[in-house]
């Protein structure tokens, strides 16, 4: 069993660092700096005091609006910090219950796919300072003897990903004349690539366009619309992760 001090550790971190994305999900799109003004209010710029940083107690205590202006509060805040905490918990407890280096990679990945997650989501955007380190990192991690993956299925993963998104992209731009698919989710397949390998690369890609297809489908999603892929890709690894290994054995032993 994890020791209940880690536990409470890894979710007081993760809801702390779910803090930080969330500047960085409102300053990057516009072009702020995340370090310098302190955290303010969008509506009226002021500043918030110290008690009201506190991740998700804060947001409870002011009831979900501004304590100076009385403006509401995106309900984003809240739920970035809340699933940043609970995606570092799982990823604590299925990689081992302890401090490993899988622990660390894959919490690095998070950290900038999370960030990457909402600001496509809102502004149907992926920054390249997000998506672009996750190539070097995913490469870096490789090198090293805790990895789980070679880094020859690390190489193979980020350039076949990037490659073969790439010429889809540019056929299709070809063809009809439009993107239909960014330049900024190419990079981040990229990253994927090098981060999860050859495999959790085709198992990512796979189910997260089996996800889409369902969202497109249910909710009846205008597909003449732009649609965040990002999003899907960054739930595809979390899945990953957390089934992918199993899933890939049971149906290689079916076999």
């Amino acid at each position: 069993m994890p020791n209940l001090i880690a536990v409470i550790l890894v979710l007081i971190v993760g809801s702390c660092l779910g803090s930080f994305f969330n500047v960085c999900i409102y300053r990057i799109p516009i072009k702020k700096s995340i370090v310098f003004p302190p955290s303010y209010c969008p509506a009226c710029s002021k500043p918030i005091p110290a008690w009201l940083n506190i991740p998700i107690l804060g947001y409870l205590l002011s009831a979900g609006k501004c304590k100076n202006c009385k403006q509401k509060i995106h309900w984003h805040y809240i739920l970035v910090e809340s699933v940043a905490a609970l995606i570092f918990l799982v990823l604590f407890l299925r990689l081992g219950g302890q401090f490993s280096f899988l622990f660390f990679k894959y919490a690095v990945f998070f950290s900038f796919g999370l960030i990457i997650f909402f600001i496509d989501l809102f502004h149907q955007i992926v920054p390249d300072g997000l998506s672009l380190p996750l190539i070097p990192l995913g490469l870096i991690a490789a090198l090293l003897p805790a990895n789980e993956i070679g880094v020859l299925s690390s190489g193979v993963g980020m350039a076949a990903g990037f490659s073969f998104f790439y010429a889809i992209a540019y056929s299709y731009w070809k063809i009809t004349g439009k993107m239909g698919l960014g330049g900024g989710d190419i990079k981040l397949i990229a990253g994927i690539g090098a981060f999860v390998g050859v495999a959790g690369l085709l198992f990512t890609i796979l189910v997260s366009s089996v996800i889409a297809f369902l969202f497109i489908l249910i909710l009846r999603h205008d597909v003449k619309k732009e649609l965040s892929f990002a999003p899907f890709l960054i739930s595809g690894v979390f899945l990953y992760i957390i089934f992918g290994v199993r899933l890939i054995t049971w149906y290689a032993n079916l076999f």
